[in-house]
């Protein structure tokens, strides 16, 4: 006996049994059942093809540049340390050589002196030219001694073992900001503190007035150096000069990390400077004025300036360049407008300035607000808002992860080692320690 549909709106007989819903139906309804099962597969067919695509517009030299950059700066570690090698064994070659010749020079001057006394008094005798002759012959075995002397060199073949080095993979594992962490550590600001930070692998910079001061990952204060060169707007690492550079309004500095000495390494340049960064090869400092300038300049002996970007390829007359941070091949600029009263994040390459993503921000009321912010080790982003007392942390992809509520205003942030969040208050530097997500 025929059965109705299912469906209670339909009085069609029943047709077949709908193995997705296990009910009775027409043929018309399974056909939409048909149609509806298809049109759950278009998603995932949308999603395959994503992933798809991720895969095969995936830059592998991208990807592993900062491991090439590493395997390049041991081959020329390598390199110097042969080279060193070399000129050192070349110089112990000379030096034997040398010896020998210098005592024999010695013997040459001491027969002169007598052969030119005897001249010049004319009283020579045969005792006198005896001795002289003994002399000569001793002066020409050492010469030939010199002359058939030949030496061995024994070179052992240089080994360079394969395992050492070695190729790891790191989870990317990220920060979870979403709790209020208690305060590791506090060190107080002494009145007139500047708050630009910066940290080394082993060292954080920050000022103290009068002194700048390093603490290591213990919390231990190192090592503190007068500074007697005004306002600091702000301070960067660079591994290439094994320094923390610290920018004036008109000067720049090294601080060498294990002597604390100062050096002014460029003096009134053209512009005043606000933000700087590092990368391996090339120092950004963008300049304080609206319509920001960003300058580029190599790391080497001398720090000249390589190019610069001027508005509108480094933001719009009416912008400032607050903050720049380099980090994995990238860099991030906080930027603050000031008809729109807006603040925004940019990522963009560091070769071309091209932007990568852009995140609008909170908009501000007070156009002195000074936005600041860091790199985390995920590749994500943590931006200070001070007139909301808020933490932004921003993804990779550049899109708002999480807002935290500070209990005072915060006027810069850094990240010191992996697990340790620094972040510059009024009157104290407050250490946290981040826990990392599973």
């Amino acid at each position: 006996m025929s059965r109705s549909c299912t469906i209670a709106t339909c009085k069609q007989l029943s047709f077949a049994l709908c193995n997705c819903c296990q009910q009775n139906i027409c043929f018309s309804h399974l056909q939409q059942h048909h149609d509806i099962l298809n049109s759950k597969l278009n998603p995932i067919i949308d999603e395959f093809n994503l992933l798809h695509e991720r895969l095969q517009t995936m830059d592998i030299k991208k990807k592993f540049s900062c491991c090439h950059q590493k395997l390049e700066q041991w081959r020329i570690d390598c390199h110097q340390k042969i080279d060193h090698l070399f000129e050192q064994k070349c110089r112990e070659l000379e030096q034997i050589f040398a010896v020998k010749i210098k005592k024999q020079q010695e013997e040459i001057n001491q027969i002169h002196a007598k052969l030119t006394k005897i001249t010049y008094n004319k009283e020579a005798n045969q005792q006198e030219i005896d001795l002289l002759t003994s002399s000569i012959r001793c002066l020409e075995v050492g010469i030939n001694n010199i002359e058939q002397t030949g030496y061995e060199i024994t070179i052992q073949p240089l080994v360079i073992d394969a395992h050492s080095i070695t190729f790891k993979e790191q989870n990317v594992q990220e920060f979870d900001l979403s709790a209020h962490y208690p305060i590791h550590k506090t060190i107080p600001y002494t009145p007139g503190s500047c708050f630009p930070l910066a940290s080394s692998n082993h060292h954080l910079l920050f000022h103290q007035a009068p002194n700048l001061s390093l603490v290591n990952q213990e919390f231990i204060l190192v090592k503190q150096v007068i500074w007697p060169y005004g306002v600091i707007w702000d301070t960067c690492w660079s591994s290439t000069l094994n320094g923390f550079i610290v920018i004036t309004q008109t000067d720049m500095y090294l601080i060498d990390e294990k002597r604390m000495s100062i050096e002014n390494i460029l003096k009134n340049p053209k512009q005043n400077s606000l933000a700087c960064t590092c990368s391996d090869t090339y120092l950004f400092v963008s300049t304080n004025e609206w319509g920001s300038s960003i300058i580029q300049f190599n790391l080497s002996l001398t720090i000249d300036i390589v190019q610069q970007w001027e508005s509108p390829k480094s933001c719009t007359k009416d912008e400032c360049i607050d903050v720049m941070i380099y980090n994995n091949n990238t860099l991030a600029l906080v930027i603050r407008n000031i008809f729109e009263r807006s603040i925004r994040i940019e990522l963009r390459f560091p070769e071309n300035f091209d932007c990568i993503w852009s995140l609008q921000l909170d908009a501000i009321k007070n156009l002195n607000q000074v936005f600041k912010c860091c790199s985390l080790m995920c590749g994500e982003w943590l931006v200070i808002n001070p007139e909301t007392q808020q933490l932004l942390q921003i993804t990779k992809s550049g899109t708002l992860k999480k807002k935290i509520k500070c209990n005072r205003v915060p006027h810069r942030i850094s990240l010191f080692g992996e697990k340790i969040l620094v972040v510059a208050f009024d009157t104290s530097l407050n250490f946290y320690k981040l826990k990392l997500d599973t």
